[in-house]
């Protein structure tokens, strides 16, 4: 193994924190990692990390050379493709993660035309609404909607989204349209259970940020699940507008609320912090940060 192997193996296992985390990833027998890790610390002269039953950990001298390993192949990487990029198709393959619903309503026809435009790259595309660590999955990009990044996160923004309180006529002839955000409280609510704090709808009151702690009787971690709900006149519900613009525009869902506006999402595309960002990958997000808000 030459030494720029050595040091992309190292980084690897300490960022996972695992031998057999790295092996499953590369398809190679954890006792090959460990192996072509002891003799990296053979060829220095010091132990990189500590191992024990539940994690390894880095010592002095290993968090020291895993920070010189990012400069030195950061700096390889950047290196290579600043020669190459000009020259080079895009090729090669891109793990992509995408939520689910935006995912395949707004996303998926664009990756596929996108496919189509390069045709040596090919996608690997995973549609969840799961919260995932792109670096210990191998993720290449990953878009993400959010109110907030976290910091630490590298991210471009591609697009928004609004938010909207809907409910089926039916019910509002039944149960009464709400005037003010505070009149929720006597209604049936449809909570998205997916971010963790499926009750609290946010609005802005008198240019004020207002939080209301609703009740839900019917909490899903899939906003076409309660937007579906909603049309069929069982509560009222606050989802994205790519979710419920086709129920709005057949007439099964109506708007409410709408002079008290919601703070936007933001629609993100993700990179794993830890590495170079390739010329495919670039070529994607500049892709997607042109059309996303188009589709």
């Amino acid at each position: 193994m030459d030494r720029l192997e050595a040091m992309h193996l190292f980084m690897r296992v300490a960022e996972l924190g695992s031998f057999s985390a790295v092996a499953l990833q590369l398809g190679v027998a954890r006792s090959v990692v460990t192996r072509q890790i002891a003799a990296l610390e053979n060829h220095l002269g010091v132990k990189l990390m500590a191992r024990s039953t539940r994690r390894l950990a880095l010592t002095s001298a290993g968090a020291a050379y895993l920070e010189k390993c990012r400069v030195i192949l950061n700096l390889v990487d950047t290196a290579e493709a600043d020669v190459a990029e000009e020259r080079l198709t895009p090729r090669g393959n891109i793990r992509i993660s995408l939520p689910l619903s935006y995912g395949i309503k707004r996303l998926a026809p664009l990756l596929l035309d996108f496919s189509q435009r390069h045709p040596e790259v090919s996608l690997d595309m995973d549609y969840s609404d799961r919260r995932i660590n792109l670096i210990e999955e191998g993720i290449d990009l990953a878009i993400r909607i959010t109110r907030r990044l976290d910091p630490g996160d590298v991210a471009r923004k591609i697009g928004s989204s609004r938010l909207l309180v809907v409910a089926a006529p039916e019910y509002l002839a039944r149960h009464g349209r709400p005037q003010h955000p505070a009149e929720l409280a006597h209604h049936e609510c449809l909570g998205y259970s997916g971010s963790g704090a499926a009750q609290n709808w946010h609005f802005l009151v008198d240019g004020q940020l207002q939080t209301y702690l609703l009740r839900s009787r019917i909490n899903a971690n899939n906003g076409e699940v309660l937007s579906e709900g909603a049309a069929l006149g069982l509560g009222i519900t606050l989802q994205p507008d790519f979710i419920v613009a086709d129920l709005l525009a057949v007439g099964r869902v109506e708007q409410i609320l709408a002079d008290f506006p919601i703070p936007e999402l933001g629609i993100y595309a993700m990179l794993p912090g830890n590495r170079h960002v390739s010329h495919r990958v670039r070529v994607l997000m500049d892709f997607l940060a042109a059309n996303a808000d188009a589709a």
